[in-house]
């Protein structure tokens, strides 16, 4: 996935409650044939627990011979993981990875010191058409692992625990909640969940991670008499307990996310995310003299370097639509 910076809009004071800290609502960026809303990075929040960049993508519905075409492209210092709830991407790598992300599975990419993916829609789905919807996330990795080697990690959704109780559906994409444990090995304390309720059904949120926050994807739901509509982000106060109840007509679908604060603040530019400025200049060198590893079947395209800040803003990280 390819990032450029997104101004925040401008808003009047929200209200809210006691449990929650902030209240974001993403920009919405028009691309064409699909809209993508962006959480984080915030003017308000550049992290909650690892995450640092967090996007709404979709839901887009794409007819025939059109989809996604992400250039083969650079990240550092971070990892990935795209979470789609409907269609499907295929992912390529420097590593030799090929493999198509589908709902419900876990991919995650850690950079370390270096990789270059691209991400696509593959020609069978271009033939067909699809809906594509999903998250599309970057994890700010610790200082003593920024620099590990490159590493892809995928557990289908078969392999995702899945817990379900009174009108609640939880698939434990990371960490540990709803007491079920996700397979998935992360750098840093994480958690991320995808969860569904049914019209009146509510999920309890412990404090389980220090920095938690959840994402409104659809329907309505209520925290302490405060209604929240769908394409919200909401920081949990830390330490507290809180419940949250689908007080809508249709199922209510949300993602909890979080872990324990980074060790320290993070610079990022384009797809480059680090604790050190210098290894950003250093980044963007390196890529502009070719020195990044290739994607095998994927080596003639790949996303130029931005050369200014209005180019990043201008070039919505490469993303382009047949």
């Amino acid at each position: 996935m390819s990032w450029s910076p997104c101004p925040d809009p401008k808003l009047g004071d929200a209200a809210s409650v006691d449990a929650v800290e902030t209240l974001i609502v993403p920009r919405a960026v028009d691309l064409g044939e699909m809209t993508v809303r962006r959480a984080l990075p915030s003017t308000k929040r550049q992290m909650v627990g690892p995450f640092i960049f967090f996007d709404q993508m979709g839901p887009a519905e794409f007819l025939t011979d059109s989809g996604i075409d992400v250039r083969p492209h650079p990240h550092i210092n971070l990892s990935t993981l795209t979470y789609l709830f409907q269609g499907q991407i295929l992912h390529r790598d420097s590593l030799g990875t090929e493999l198509a992300i589908e709902p419900g599975a876990v991919n995650w990419m850690k950079a370390g010191r270096g990789i270059v993916h691209s991400e696509r829609t593959a020609e069978d789905r271009k033939r067909t058409g699809q809906r594509l919807f999903g998250i599309q996330t970057w994890m700010a990795l610790p200082e003593r692992e920024e620099e590990s080697d490159p590493a892809f990690l995928h557990h289908g959704a078969d392999d995702l625990p899945v817990v379900e109780a009174d009108g609640l559906t939880a698939r434990l994409i990371a960490g540990s909640a709803f007491g079920a444990t996700s397979p998935l090995r992360t750098d840093s304390d994480t958690l991320y969940a995808d969860v569904t309720l049914v019209p009146g059904a509510r999920a309890p949120i412990d404090p389980l991670a220090e920095e938690r926050a959840l994402y409104t994807i659809e329907g309505t739901v209520e925290i302490a008499g405060d209604r929240f509509e769908p394409g919200q982000l909401l920081v949990l106060r830390p330490g507290d307990a809180i419940t949250v109840q689908n007080t809508g007509a249709t199922p209510a679908r949300l993602m909890l996310f979080g872990g324990a604060p980074m060790d320290g603040p993070r610079y990022i530019w384009w797809n480059f995310v680090s604790s050190r400025p210098e290894r950003i200049e250093q980044a963007k060198e390196e890529w502009r003299q070719g020195r990044f590893e290739t994607v095998p079947g994927d080596e003639a395209d790949f996303i130029p370097l931005p050369n200014t800040t209005r180019e990043v803003l201008r070039a919505e990280g490469g993303i382009r639509y047949p």
